[in-house]
């Protein structure tokens, strides 16, 4: 059940992420008043591993003291029972991040709360979401956006130059948001490093300045645009490693290096032994099989057939299987440019 509070409980901020399910019991919703409405609505710890948000919020709020916001901040706090075992999700639970309202999956309670959560911030008015991650490979923080307005460029890259736009996957808690305000989410490098705490405790702390929303188009010197095109699995059937033989697949053991990079065709994601051809599973927008397109085996190498740019490329193999190997990325620009002209 969804606890929702009006204050912070004391000695909150003084606690790990791992602490906050002994202090809070579950998931938890905290209103905090501030000089402006309405509430920038911040979300945080929707995977348990990624302490981020938790990180960079105890420091902001800290900093306040006793001191009045200068908007008023709405703070869900997510899957505090993972956050207690250091994992993204616990066994048997979805993840918090593909159950909000539009989420394809099959219904559980997590989804009913999350739906409450948004008619709760719908009532009360929302200015602004930001959801708060980590990743686990080698990423540079960067803001994504689902929807082409400027509003939500603008945004995102109040944090970032380099800004992803996705429709897949579904259920996300920007997506969800979207309907309400601009929305976005944040990626903020790889967990325990002080950059990614500073840099989100920063962002948060611009967004509560913020006065209003610009409605003036992001100069496209000022936004490195991509969008998601397709998202790569590895099929539950199939081994894979990093650099370990005997497996169906060895990935390169550095793969994630290739984060953000744009690949020639040809680029080898490591070697194959599997007997079912591609032992990728590579869905597009529209939830197509697209693996085809997008690799192939040629001597046992596993390669691209098309120039792409990966994201969330990670060798974290826990990770892999409870959600994916990568996404794949292509330039925004033009695009960008017919947003810039109302098309």
């Amino acid at each position: 059940m969804l606890r929702e509070l009006d204050h912070l409980p004391p000695g909150l901020l003084q606690l790990e992420a791992a602490e906050l399910a002994a202090a809070l019991g579950g998931p938890t919703l905290i209103h905090l008043p501030g000089r402006r409405e309405p509430a920038l609505f911040v979300s945080l710890l929707m995977h348990g591993n990624e302490t981020v948000g938790w990180e960079a919020v105890r420091e902001l709020l800290a900093l306040y003291g006793d001191r009045q916001l200068p908007r008023a901040l709405s703070l869900f706090i997510g899957n505090v029972a993972a956050a207690a075992r250091g994992l993204r999700r616990l066994d048997g639970q979805p993840d918090y991040n593909r159950v909000w309202p539009g989420s394809d999956q099959p219904e559980t309670p997590e989804h009913r709360l999350m739906r409450r959560v948004v008619d709760i911030m719908a009532a009360r008015g929302v200015f602004a979401s930001v959801d708060v991650h980590n990743n686990t490979g080698l990423n540079p923080h960067y803001a994504c956006v689902n929807r082409l307005d400027h509003r939500f460029f603008h945004l995102a890259t109040l944090f970032s130059r380099t800004v992803v736009y996705f429709l897949r996957p579904l259920g996300v808690q920007s997506m969800a948001l979207a309907k309400l305000c601009p929305a976005v989410t944040l990626e903020c490098g790889k967990v325990g490093q002080a950059r990614g705490v500073d840099h989100a405790r920063d962002y948060i702390d611009a967004c509560l300045h913020l006065a209003e929303h610009s409605e003036h188009p992001v100069a496209a010197q000022d936004i490195d645009l991509f969008h998601t095109v397709a998202q790569v699995r590895v099929p539950a059937e199939v081994s894979f490693g990093f650099g370990e033989r005997g497996r169906d697949i060895r990935f390169a053991e550095d793969l994630d290096r290739l984060n953000f990079r744009e690949l020639p065709a040809g680029t080898s994601f490591g070697c194959t032994n599997s007997p079912r051809g591609l032992p990728l599973e590579v869905r597009d927008e529209q939830g197509r099989d697209v693996a085809e397109r997008y690799f192939e085996v040629e001597q046992r190498e596993l390669r691209v057939r098309l120039p792409v740019m990966p994201s969330m490329l990670t060798t974290d193999c826990e990770v892999i299987r409870q959600d994916c190997l990568c996404y794949l990325m292509e330039r925004f620009g033009q695009q960008l440019a017919a947003v810039e002209r109302g098309d």
